[in-house]
């Protein structure tokens, strides 16, 4: 990789930082610049735990990851698993085969492309740095290399992040937003006791509870933790709020 790019792309970070500690959200704030995106996110995916948006840049990046998160399935949840996911139209026939209901449902949202970089040091996966696009059309090559960097730099970030203390959040717009969504981790948790399961397979129930009722994952948690809604072996879920 050339030594004037690293340095040309860490110049845009220290920038954003304006002087406060280097942070994730300075990278995306670069990588939207450097590759001509409109918004960008960063998530966590450790273990068997559900995925954690830890910073999103607006409003719509957050909506995304967390269409990823209830859904299971996207440019993002690939992104992780392997090589960068590099998708320039979420409507192109071939994409909505690959993710039949994010790729529409994304598309509806007003994204049209995205773009998922792991966050991984050799054997060692973080998470994801996800590029959207209101528009179609994918990155050039100088663009590509550029997201890439970017993503080195969120992944060691990070990397330091966890070897020190759990992120503290300020809660300011730009959303740093994990660890996002408490609830779901504990509603897994009181899953895996319900049903006598492993986590990752309680994370699917909750997940198909809330995508067969067309509702958001975090809301489905925060009833299952509140006690309105119990996992029985033998069905979905039982509703116990009396409605």
């Amino acid at each position: 990789m050339n030594a004037d790019r690293r340095m040309r792309l860490w110049r845009m970070v220290i920038e954003q930082a304006q002087g406060r500690p280097f942070a994730v959200e300075h990278v995306c704030v670069a990588a939207i610049s450097a590759t001509g995106v409109d918004s960008a996110a960063v998530s966590l995916m450790l273990r068997a735990t559900p995925r954690e948006t830890i910073y999103a840049s607006d409003h719509v990046a957050s909506e995304l990851e967390e269409l990823a998160l209830t859904l299971g399935e996207g440019p993002g949840v690939d992104g992780f698993a392997g090589s960068p996911t590099l998708v320039g139209d979420l409507t192109a026939s071939h994409c909505l085969a690959r993710w039949p209901v994010y790729a529409p449902a994304a598309a509806s949202a007003g994204i049209r492309a995205v773009f998922a970089l792991p966050l991984q040091v050799g054997a060692i996966r973080l998470g994801v740095l996800d590029l959207y696009r209101a528009g179609p059309g994918d990155l050039d090559r100088e663009q590509l290399a550029d997201a890439l960097v970017l993503a080195d730099t969120a992944c060691a970030l990070l990397l330091d992040t966890v070897q020190r203390d759990p992120p503290r959040w300020d809660g300011r717009w730009p959303e740093r937003a994990g660890p996002h969504h408490p609830e779901v981790h504990q509603a897994t948790g009181m899953i895996t006791v319900q049903l006598g399961v492993t986590a990752a397979v309680a994370l699917i129930r909750l997940r198909a509870y809330a995508y067969a009722h067309d509702r958001r994952l975090r809301d489905v948690a925060g009833d299952v933790v509140a006690r309105r809604l119990r996992f029985d072996a033998g069905d979905g879920g039982e509703d116990r709020s009396g409605s």
